[in-house]
């Protein structure tokens, strides 16, 4: 078995906020990220798939391949958007960026898939002192 990640790079901006809470409920959970005016991050996405090495290529699945199937799938849905408003994938879900995990995961599973490999993490960091794995 081996494992290979890809990493790509995206801007959006996003607020996390129950719409079911009111203001003062808002910002006691979320504090600054409740900004009713939104905030951005710089995000960093790793993709790791796993698998077996094809004997005739020497590969996993091809970089560019997986490069592709990402920007297709996340990063030209996300970057430069409002995750809460833009993203059809975030539709109805709070914009934390655990949620965004699961979604990208829901986005690359079968594509990865029908290529012979497993998805194996999505990871996400929000700063660079903060991100989340997500393994499915």
């Amino acid at each position: 078995m081996i494992y290979i990640t890809r990493k790509a790079s995206f801007n959006a901006a996003h607020k996390l906020a129950r719409t079911d809470w009111d203001d003062d409920k808002n910002n006691e959970v979320y504090g600054k990220c409740a900004n009713p005016n939104w905030h951005g991050h710089n995000y960093w996405l790793y993709v790791t798939v796993k698998g077996e090495v094809n004997p005739e290529t020497g590969f996993l699945v091809d970089l560019k391949w997986l490069k592709d199937i990402m920007n297709d799938y996340v990063v030209d849905k996300v970057d430069h958007k409002n995750l809460n408003l833009d993203v059809d994938f975030m539709k109805g879900k709070l914009a934390s960026t655990e949620n965004l995990a699961i979604e990208i995961w829901k986005q690359l599973w079968a594509p990865i898939a029908e290529s012979g490999a497993v998805l194996h993490c999505v990871k996400i960091y929000e700063t660079e002192n903060n991100f989340v794995e997500y393994f499915g």
